[in-house]
């Protein structure tokens, strides 16, 4: 058997599948697409469950993949064990209906015999216990029988509720008898480490019915699995995926960097280690998919694994950030069969920088946090954090539940996670209290079914059409006629009104009968029903009517220029900003634009100037605005963007700007990008981690805004008596007029003061050998009291004393100590929150100065008396 490289693998792998004739797809994001059932993709089988189902068509029957994958269900095994790892890839063969088990077992033989050169005496199968079928199989390509084994349902048989589902064969290694158990019955099925399955070969070829027999699929499918780490773990010799090359190159990295010597794999050091490197591959490969650090979905987890390998690497002694640093080395072995990772090299290590930084500045915090919890359990006798307390930790300092719940078990304590997420519910419901209700409670009490044909959208061609009303829905009931001033969702058989979808605004406008108008609001999309939410201005309608649907066509131009301009907007800002730039929402009607982007960091105001030129250069070289229907495959090969997540059926629309732009849109847009007329940006700014968001405004939209701030800068004009050209050098003057008045006050302020501090001193009160000095003062800030505190500290010794400064209703306490008290024992931020509580307040601070807030400055005198008492 030689020795291979995991890299050589996988490209031998696909070779061998590829001379089969099967079509060589790439790994899909790990992002799942159209599957709301899977938060991150975690097979190989899973981004193409909708050509097994026959929802799609596959783009071809035979396929090959190498599938990236994540899977955190065991996290708390990465880096104790050898196996477990977060990111593997998944090498995949697949039949469609084409070739079934013979085949399928055959060129996995063929592909472990000739091409691995495994040494056959080393293979084992398992098949399960009634398919005599797969043994027959194995039996013909020369296996022996005795390296056969037979398994029951929950080894060899792959079902997941009702539906396609078939029994399988795994494949095993033999690792030799130093890895065994000692029983002579030990073959695979066995507990032991011996028998190592690295090839799964599923037979879909039943569907499990809702009484619980099964019937055979008319086209059976072929689904095989085989794990490229634990192959490359066979093909290397070695026992650890840490161990073989790609792996173990990153975790020489964590090694040098911490300058820990890597052992045996035991050692808690080595399990750091483990964690960091193998955390390390998932970070790069979620983030360069389009996965952001958040606090929920997705973003969690990638939140979590870089929070628990900065951890680690504190644990190991490495100072400041280095996760950037070590995934280079990611990059430099991934690269090649993963092109993306190294196209978006820098916004990849930008997130990992960001959230690396920002964990960084509550790590301490936290950390400390928890170990004042751990005492007070320790000195309560209990082991267990309450809920309460473990959220405090997740929401305040960003400690993800698990890593909380890790640091706990490493010293004997648990959390209390269903108090935590009943804290978490808590807000979740506290923030959820204001909002609207959601578009699907428009729906959820209707109790009638259309029994009518579907609309039909006219409007890419027309804003103006005939047809005729289908039904009529009033409340959540379906009415045979409505009159004037009744509410009605109005459906006709064909439509010019675009519905709200896909970021843009729907159309308004009039329905018209004879004489009868019903005035059209907005429009929504369900099922292919269109529905017109409107009211009877005039007459009366009913089911049946024959109509005229106008819809508000300055409206829809105005809305049609922003939206092209934001496709020209998005591809600005990937050949600006980066082309990690990707889009993760928008909004479009006919006054705004607004564009959410991914994107670590504020756009500088010299790459917004630039995107805005480029958008309205190509708004100016009047670029032809062209739309076809194609497959998605077509579309693809165009270099069409579509949107992660966004569900595309098999024909899909692309909207063509003079070949600069490319997208998949369903939305209505302009014939040449000339009709823009002008592009202007109103706003850019943060709406969550890693998203971006650009406001933006087109045509006569630019010259509203231009007229708004031609007015705010009259306004001000008038206010400084100045014309509005010289208005800057006007405001110039006055800002450092009032920078020199507000500097001769301070002086003055300061004066006033130093001229006190003798007479403050020759007044104050002598109590046990400290003298008191207090006074009250108005309109002053903090840093006036602490400039007189260190003036005073600097002439005399054992002064205690006690300011307060009234601004409005609010109070401000300082007490200072001179030094000579410190060393006697006098504290500053214990005192401060006695004083200060006299006026309603509360604070605290160091042992030499101490500051608080109060609420009641009638009280200050009260405060004085007890700062004596303390004394």
């Amino acid at each position: 058997m030689e020795k291979m490289g995991l890299n050589e693998i996988r490209q031998l792998f696909r070779d061998f599948y590829v001379s089969k004739e099967h079509y060589a797809g790439k790994s899909a994001s790990l992002i799942p697409q159209n599957d709301k059932s899977l938060l991150i993709i975690n097979s190989g089988m899973a981004p193409l469950k909708n050509y097994f189902a026959g929802v799609e068509t596959p783009p071809a029957k035979r396929m090959t993949t190498c599938q990236k994958c994540i899977r955190t269900g065991d996290i708390e095994n990465v880096g104790i064990t050898s196996r477990h790892g977060t990111f593997f890839e998944m090498l995949g063969s697949f039949s469609f209906g084409d070739y079934f088990k013979e085949q399928s077992l055959e060129w996995g033989l063929e592909f472990i015999r000739d091409y691995l050169k495994m040494p056959m005496d080393k293979i084992w199968a398992t098949v399960y216990l009634d398919d005599d079928q797969a043994v027959e199989i194995w039996k013909k390509l020369g296996l022996p029988e005795e390296r056969i084994v037979r398994l029951g349902k929950d080894d060899n048989f792959w079902e997941i509720g009702l539906g396609p589902c078939g029994p399988c064969s795994e494949i095993h290694f033999d690792r030799g008898p130093e890895y065994g158990c000692g029983s002579p019955d030990c073959k695979p099925g066995c507990d032991c480490d011996r028998y190592l399955e690295f090839w799964n070969h599923v037979f879909t070829q039943f569907s499990k019915e809702e009484d619980g027999s099964y019937s055979d699929l008319e086209h059976p499918n072929i689904d095989t699995g085989m794990g490229l780490e634990r192959l490359a773990c066979i093909m290397q010799g070695v026992d650890s995926i840490f161990d073989i090359d790609t792996i173990r190159h990153i975790l020489n990295g964590v090694v040098e960097k911490s300058g820990v010597e890597y052992k045996d794999g035991q050692a808690q050091a080595d399990v750091s280690i483990r964690i960091i490197t193998d955390h390390l591959r998932s970070m790069v490969f979620m983030i360069g998919d389009g996965i952001m650090p958040s606090n929920e979905g997705r973003g969690y987890v990638l939140r979590r694994l870089i929070r628990r390998a900065a951890r680690h690497g504190r644990n190991l002694g490495i100072e400041g950030k280095f996760l950037v640093e070590l995934s280079n080395r990611v990059i430099e072995v991934s690269g090649g069969a993963y092109p993306e990772l190294v196209e978006k090299k820098e916004f990849i290590q930008r997130t990992i920088s960001v959230e690396e930084e920002n964990f960084a500045k509550t790590i301490d915090k936290g950390e400390a946090i928890i170990k004042e919890y751990m005492e007070e359990l320790k000195a309560a006798g209990q082991t267990v954090l309450d809920g309460e307390k473990t959220f405090k930790l997740y929401d305040t300092y960003g400690f993800p539940l698990e890593l909380t719940e890790e640091i706990l078990a490493e010293n004997g304590f648990t959390a209390d996670t269903e108090g935590f997420k009943a804290n978490m519910q808590k807000q979740k419901d506290m923030a959820r209290a204001g909002r609207k209700v959601g578009e699907d409670e428009a729906w959820k009490d209707a109790d009638f079914e259309l029994n009518v044909e579907k609309t039909v959208f006219t409007g890419y061609d027309e804003t103006q059409s005939s047809g005729k009303i289908s039904a009529l829905v009033v409340g959540s009931a379906l009415a045979d006629s409505v009159s004037e001033g009744d509410k009605v969702q109005v459906i006709l058989d064909r439509t010019p009104f675009y519905a709200e979808g896909g970021g843009q605004a729907a159309d308004t406008g009039f329905i018209f009968t004879g004489e009868n108008t019903v005035r059209v609001d907005s429009v929504e999309k369900k099922d292919g029903f269109f529905y017109h939410n409107g009211v009877v201005v005039s007459g009366s309608i009913k089911v049946g009517d024959k109509i005229t649907a106008c819809v508000d066509h300055i409206k829809r131009n105005k809305t049609a220029r922003n939206h092209t301009a934001t496709h020209l907007l998005q591809k600005a800002l990937r050949e600006v900003v980066g082309t990690h730039v990707q889009q993760a929402g928008s909004s479009v009607n006919e006054n705004i634009l607004r564009f959410d982007f991914s994107h670590f960091e504020a756009v500088t105001k010299e790459q917004l100037a630039e995107v805005e030129a480029l958008v309205n250069d190509k708004i100016n070289e009047f670029l032809q605005v062209e739309t076809a229907e194609m497959s998605m495959e077509e579309a693809q090969a165009a270099g069409a963007m579509a949107l992660f997540g966004e569900k595309y059926g098999s024909t899909v629309r692309v909207v063509n700007a003079g070949g600069w732009s490319v997208e998949l849109c369903g939305g209505t847009h302009v014939k040449n990008t000339g009709e823009i007329g002008a592009f202007k940006i109103l706003s850019e700014g943060g709406v969550a981690s890693g998203v971006r968001r650009i406001e933006a405004t087109t045509g006569t939209g630019v010259l509203v805004k231009a007229n708004e701030a031609e007015a705010v800068v009259g306004e001000v004009a008038e206010t400084l008596k100045a014309n509005n050209a010289a208005v800057i050098d006007k405001a110039r003057a006055l800002a450092e007029e009032v920078k020199a008045l507000k500097k001769e006050l301070e002086e003055l302020k300061k004066a006033a003061m130093g001229g006190e501090v003798d007479k403050m001193i020759a007044e104050a009160k002598e109590i046990n050998g400290v003298k008191l000095v207090t006074a009250k003062f108005v309109d002053y800030n903090i840093n006036d009291l602490r400039g007189l505190s260190d003036d005073i500290k600097k002439a005399h010794k054992g002064i205690a004393m006690v300011f307060a400064t009234v601004n409005g209703p609010k109070v401000t306490f300082m007490v200072s100590l001179t030094d000579d008290l410190l060393e006697k024992g006098y504290h500053a931020g214990n005192m401060i929150k006695q004083v200060a509580a006299a006026c309603g307040g509360g604070g605290g601070g160091k042992a030499d100065m101490a500051q608080a807030g109060a609420k009641d400055p009638s009280k200050i005198e009260d405060a004085f008396k007890v700062a004596e008492g303390l004394l």
